[in-house]
């Protein structure tokens, strides 16, 4: 056999088994056996995100300790005045609470997904959805209250310049991912209610969901760990 007939047999071979993959993604088949592939890809996803957030935090405590000015306390920086008394940490103490139990309605969700009950599934995912809008609301609130007292990215009156800008990065960044979590909760909940997911007969995106949104959970608990009570 010749050079030219081995490389036209290689060529071939080579753009046989890219029409196969091709074929297999458009096909939307599942790449793994026993894993549905949106639920790979958003671990995939998750991972990456993980990463990201433990920079965040890493970088911030490495801040922190390296700051030359006084941190501001926070049980007093985020403290509000409800009648007459100064209360530390009440809204972040709700906001989490809040976050918690949102947790709690998206595990029912995906437990009624998979028992097909479409009305339950759907309305414990509007819920989730209401909770998680609660709480962007509440960190809207915060945010306002700060920047009114004078903290910015660049500046904090009340101490190490740094704080502003690991507080509005931290938490900008998790509720940006909280506010993108709400939006989906909503269109899945959606074509939930629509019958959508019982005429293809796969409520698997229901699950998807739950876990984005037990990730975010997730990484409150730790940002409320690092930056709230240390």
């Amino acid at each position: 056999m010749s050079q030219v007939t081995k490389e036209r047999n290689e060529t071939e071979e080579n753009a046989q088994g890219w029409r196969a993959i091709v074929a297999d993604w458009s096909t939307d088949r599942e790449v793994f056996r026993h894993t549905h592939w949106g639920k790979a890809m958003m671990w995939i996803f998750l991972l990456s995100d993980t990463f990201i957030f433990s920079s965040f935090l890493i970088s911030y405590m490495t801040m922190r300790a390296s700051a030359t000015m006084a941190w501001p306390d926070t049980a007093e920086v985020f403290a509000l005045t409800i009648g007459g008394q100064s209360i530390p940490l009440i809204l972040i103490a709700i906001m989490t609470f809040v976050l918690i139990s949102s947790s709690g309605t998206m595990a029912l969700a995906v437990n009624y997904g998979y028992r097909r009950n479409r009305k339950v599934t759907a309305a414990l995912m509007f819920a989730t959805a209401l909770l998680g809008a609660a709480f962007v609301g509440m960190q809207a609130f915060e945010w306002t209250k700060l920047i009114e007292e004078g903290v910015r990215p660049w500046s904090n009156p009340m101490g190490a310049p740094q704080f502003g800008a690991s507080f509005f990065m931290i938490t900008g960044f998790h509720g940006l991912h909280v506010t993108c979590g709400v939006i989906m909760l909503l269109i899945v909940a959606t074509l939930v209610l629509r019958g959508h997911y019982d005429r293809a007969g796969d409520y698997s995106a229901v699950e998807i969901a739950g876990l984005y949104w037990h990730f975010v959970d997730l990484v409150w608990v730790f940002i409320f760990a690092f930056f709230y009570l240390w």
